[in-house]
């Protein structure tokens, strides 16, 4: 039923025309008067010319497959346009394409999703732009479609094939901060060493200018290849980076997780996905040699080269808040510095630190900024999520998103902190 009246080809306008025009054919027939004849008569030859011509061009469009150039990886609140291109033949007078996309946004993987709507019609050359800008992080399921419209807007008539799009929402990238990376859990060997198979861990295979002396005969002869022994201190290093990402907060436990987070509340999520993302980045940038262990409710990573992370990024997008538990036993208590990523919304935080000393550990938490007249002189930088950038004609928000809660604000003291501030307003 959804589906058929997804394909009905006129539009509330066009149905309120053709219903009046029709009953003022009937009542002016009654009546004999030859004004409203001639006017609704031609009102209901002009929809039913239009109709003609729409269906008669869909015949040649019906395999019409329009080009969707999509920029990814997509981020929110970007300014990159949403390009569609299709031949521009066979469109008959009076009528233009229309391409949409409409399907439902999820914030940070809430399990509501809010729907969203956007409809661009195709320029003379050939192409339609959509301004399509994400709050923040997330990701959204909906459908890419084409349909051909009359200037009139009496009818849309749906043309070519209509595809399924899944696409993650990364988050706006964060203010740049100083950092200082203290890596203390010690040079490791890139490749994992096998204690059974030792001596083939320290060899490779010949190559043209290694020396002869070099080189194992009798592990050659064993595997009918020369074998070329080299040294230990030869061998890459690698240095261990710990991270805890604690994606703890308002949520309910099952597939309903995140469903209680608050717009305010996602928006602290979002910022620390975006401070986790920085830090990556950044760090691999210092030394390409950083492997990186995350850590975060219920799943973990090890992150190693460029394309690992940009698909944990991926990934990241997508991870709802889970409601709190206590990691203690969880939480492997390795050497070297911790880095933390957290919230106002982890409540559990305070007592996961206190079971963390003794150990460096730098956490980077994501909070509302302290109110009350007494704050100092210096206000912090802070970012903002306008809740209006909703009401762009693209998306429509939840109501029980509004309503502004309590501010989020964790006192926590130990180890290295960096704050990023973070509001929603009006």
């Amino acid at each position: 039923m959804k589906d058929a009246f997804k394909r009905l080809p006129v539009t509330l306008p066009g149905f309120a025309v053709f219903t009046f025009a029709l009953v003022t054919l009937v009542r002016s027939l009654a009546a004999r008067n030859a004004h409203e004849i001639v006017l609704s008569l031609a009102a209901v030859l002009l929809l039913a010319a239009l109709w003609l011509t729409g269906k008669w061009a869909l015949r040649r469009l019906a395999t019409l497959e329009p080009v969707w150039n999509i920029p990814v990886p997509v981020s929110a609140a970007s300014t990159e346009q949403w390009l569609v291109t299709c031949p521009a033949e066979n469109i008959p007078r009076f009528f233009r394409l229309h391409f949409r996309v409409r399907g439902r946004f999820f914030p940070q993987g809430s399990s509501e999703g809010c729907p969203v709507f956007a409809e661009a019609s195709m320029a003379a050359q050939g192409a339609a732009r959509l301004d399509l800008a994400f709050p923040l992080g997330g990701f959204f399921q909906g459908s890419t479609s084409c349909r051909l419209r009359d200037m009139f807007g009496f009818f849309s008539f749906p043309c070519g094939t209509e595809r399924e799009r899944t696409l993650n929402i990364r988050s706006a990238p964060c203010q740049a901060i100083p950092l200082r990376i203290d890596a203390q859990s010690g040079a490791e060997d890139r490749r994992n060493k096998n204690a059974n198979d030792e001596e083939r861990y320290y060899m490779r295979e010949y190559a043209p200018g290694d020396r002869f002396r070099d080189i194992n005969w009798k592990s050659s002869e064993r595997i009918n290849t020369l074998i070329t022994r080299i040294s230990p201190d030869n061998q890459e290093k690698i240095t261990r980076i710990e991270i805890h990402f604690r994606n703890y907060g308002p949520g309910l436990s099952g597939k309903k997780r995140g469903a209680k987070a608050g717009m305010a509340d996602l928006w602290l999520l979002d910022r620390a996905k975006a401070r986790l993302a920085w830090f990556l980045r950044k760090a691999k940038e210092e030394k390409s040699s950083y492997v990186f262990h995350v850590r975060s409710a219920g799943t973990s990573w090890d992150l190693d080269a460029d394309e690992d992370i940009q698909a944990f990024l991926e990934e990241l997008c997508a991870i709802p808040f889970f409601p709190p538990q206590n990691e203690s036993s969880v939480l492997p208590q390795t050497e070297g510095e911790l880095y933390i990523f957290s919230t106002a919304c982890d409540t559990a935080l305070p007592a996961f630190l206190l079971t963390q000393q003794g150990r460096p550990y730098s956490l980077f938490l994501a909070q509302n900024t302290p109110g009350g007249k007494n704050t100092a002189d210096k206000k912090p930088d802070v970012e903002n999520l306008y809740l209006r950038d909703f009401f762009s004609g693209t998306f429509a928000p939840l109501p029980r998103w509004f309503p502004q809660g309590r501010r989020q604000l964790l006192n926590v003291s130990g180890g290295r902190m960096m704050v990023d501030y973070a509001e929603t307003r009006l």
